[in-house]
């Protein structure tokens, strides 16, 4: 498939995939597809002939059976015998993206974003600190507390006392209302590269990320093209670029309408894009403008971050084209907005996202 990079799937050739080292490279097929099992499977089996992937006591035809089995795939219908991916693979998509983006994240040599400001909060670190009155003990560090005593008092005379009670630090958070805006215009695909696939797989992570750790946050997920409209998160894996222009304004108003609804103080929205804002809708009709940056597109746009400015309402850029007028674009949006942007490559934008949305987590006391 063209611009996707097979080596860090496929190894050293020499030895047959496991089921799970399979299962990663039709997970990320699949997403390559749009969803489409039937298409990952061929693309599978033919990375297995240019690649023996599979040996003779384990084939492809074992593998399928094994989605099957194990619940991965289902078939659509009695009279459709085509196969879907099963609400088990969309939570393992998710988990995988998770796992490949904080991975990279974990790895990484960037500084730390983490609010420095410790407290009675609710994120433990593993920083320790001596026990305060009110202190809550689901935060006590154990181990630290057990050596203070025994090496206070003795294992004749064992006891515990205020002073010798360790806390793990925390750091306070607060519930937050997030709308992430993934742009599908045709230039997401532009040229050859796959700018969509990596959006996906960051919207995919993010969700699992807020669904497991951050469970009393929302998360709203909108796409915007020529227009702007809202997906679940189990749709996530299926998204595909249309032969659209790029609305930022529609996008803009309906996640501003989306985190209205939402009665968390802290609101905030995300915004994957990779092209200059190119359409608005008058009406029934659309303005459209490929050529250059249109200053009435441009005007509302920085007319709509004044307002959300107005109602504490951040937006962050993620930029993942390098064009110069693009970027005096989103200067100019970012400064309206006194929001923030990042410029990132397709191998970074995960990492944007993640360390801004915990650093946005971040309270202080």
């Amino acid at each position: 498939m063209i611009g996707w990079v097979f080596s860090d799937f496929l190894g050293d050739g020499q030895e047959p995939k496991s089921f799970q080292q399979l299962l990663k490279m039709f997970q990320e097929l699949l997403l390559r597809t749009a969803g489409n099992v039937s298409d990952a499977l061929s693309w599978l089996t033919q990375l297995d002939k240019q690649y023996n992937l599979t040996g003779d006591d384990y084939g492809i035809a074992d593998f399928i059976q094994d989605l099957i089995d194990k619940g991965y795939i289902r078939s659509q219908d009695q009279n459709n015998p085509s196969y879907i991916p099963s609400s088990k693979l969309e939570i393992a998509l998710r988990q995988q993206a998770l796992e490949d983006v904080f991975g990279s994240i974990k790895k990484s040599k960037r500084g730390n974003h983490d609010t420095k400001y410790g407290g009675a909060g609710d994120e433990p670190t593993s920083e320790t600190r001596p026990y305060e009155f009110g202190d809550k003990l689901d935060q006590l560090a154990v181990s630290e507390t057990i050596k203070n005593a025994h090496i206070s008092h003795g294992l004749d005379d064992f006891k515990l006392t205020n002073d010798d009670l360790v806390m793990h630090e925390t750091y306070q958070q607060s519930r937050t209302s997030t709308v992430l805006m993934i742009d599908i215009s045709h230039s997401m695909i532009l040229y050859g590269e796959d700018r969509i696939t990596p959006a996906k797989k960051v919207a995919m992570a993010l969700a699992q990320l807020i669904k497991t750790r951050y469970p009393k946050d929302t998360l709203d997920i909108l796409v915007f093209g020529n227009d702007a409209w809202t997906i679940e998160i189990k749709d996530l894996p299926y998204l595909e670029v249309g032969p659209y222009h790029t609305n930022t304004v529609a996008g803009l108003e309906l996640a501003q309408d989306l985190l209205k609804r939402r009665r968390n103080p802290n609101k905030q929205i995300f915004m994957i894009t990779d092209g200059k804002p190119s359409c608005i809708k008058r009406g029934n009709k659309y303005y459209k403008n490929s050529f250059g940056l249109d200053k009435k597109i441009v005007r509302r746009c920085l007319s709509l971050a004044g307002q959300l400015r107005k109602q504490d309402v951040q937006v962050t850029t993620f930029m993942i084209a390098h064009d110069p007028y693009l970027m005096r674009f989103v200067e100019d949006f970012t400064q309206a907005n006194n929001g923030k942007a990042f410029y990132s490559s397709l191998d970074g934008l995960g990492e944007f996202v993640f360390r801004d949305y915990k650093k946005n987590k971040g309270g202080r006391l």
